[in-house]
């Protein structure tokens, strides 16, 4: 092994060696990401364990909620989303915890194209690790077949860039995409992959509590993989539902408060059966 080859393992080994191990995803919920003309949208934003079901961790007041509406042929326009934002106790495992919800209405999505919701959350103190956590959490809804932006980067410090059309997904489907900090890929980028494998219940604000997916051991409910030179991952996506990707602790803003913090870059996908 060369000396340019042995330095780029060693520092790989020691970035995972130094991460924390987390489990935890912000969630940025939608019950379509692909429809076929505007309607009004419901979202849910809870802190939680997706393929566990719970626990959920108490969130704060959002720092940022925006959509950016791309047209085809038009420049893309964001919209604030904040004054939508309100808060609810989501169920999960018999334990309640802060959360939020948003009603968009109709004419916020009305346009044919893609549209980008981004959600800033206040960072979190995972008091068990001792350090906060900020997740940047992105998911596209796409209305009328028509794509348009949704390969477009939407300069956050931390960002997943698809390079797979992150919705119309069979299932068994690879998802590619690029891990940016400040714009710039990240080499050897871990990203942890988790499955939503409870439903969701916008009406009473719940988790159901039977999974759709029992794993036969615990290795199993979350995935990992590691970015290439490029920072470029590729993930196979074996079963329907919503599936979150996070790239963990890949942000310039180290601390926050006197404590460390793991900035991460989290992307919503939506995988489908083909009938």
């Amino acid at each position: 092994m060369n000396s340019l080859r042995r330095a780029g393992v060693l520092t790989l080994a020691g970035c995972l060696a130094a991460l924390p191990v987390q489990a935890h995803f912000q969630t940025l919920y939608v019950q379509e990401s692909t429809l076929e003309r505007g309607t009004d949208l419901e979202f849910a934003l809870v802190f939680t364990h997706p393929f566990q079901g719970g626990p959920t961790m108490p969130m704060a007041e959002p720092r940022s909620f925006s959509v950016t509406t791309h047209r085809a042929g038009a420049e893309p326009v964001k919209a604030d989303l904040k004054k939508y934002l309100r808060p609810v106790e989501w169920k999960a495992g018999g334990r309640r915890a802060a959360a939020f919800r948003a009603s968009i209405p109709r004419e916020v999505v009305r346009s044919l194209g893609d549209h980008v919701f981004v959600l800033e959350p206040e960072p979190y103190l995972e008091t068990e690790e001792d350090l906060y956590i900020q997740q940047f959490t992105k998911v596209v809804v796409n209305v009328g077949g028509v794509p348009s932006g949704w390969a477009n980067t939407q300069g956050l410090p931390v960002e997943i860039q698809p390079l797979t059309r992150p919705y119309g997904i069979w299932t068994g489907g690879v998802f590619r995409a690029i891990v940016l900090s400040d714009g710039k890929p990240v080499p050897f980028a871990r990203v942890e992959i988790e499955y939503l494998n409870h439903p969701v219940d916008l009406k009473t604000g719940a988790f159901g509590r039977k999974a759709h997916v029992t794993a036969p051991h615990a290795a199993y409910e979350r995935l990992s993989v590691v970015a290439d030179t490029e920072g470029v991952i590729a993930v196979g996506l074996p079963k329907a539902g919503w599936w979150g990707i996070a790239a963990l602790d890949i942000g310039t803003a180290r601390s926050h408060k006197g404590k460390t913090m793991s900035q991460d870059a989290v992307l919503w996908v939506q995988v489908k059966d083909m009938k």
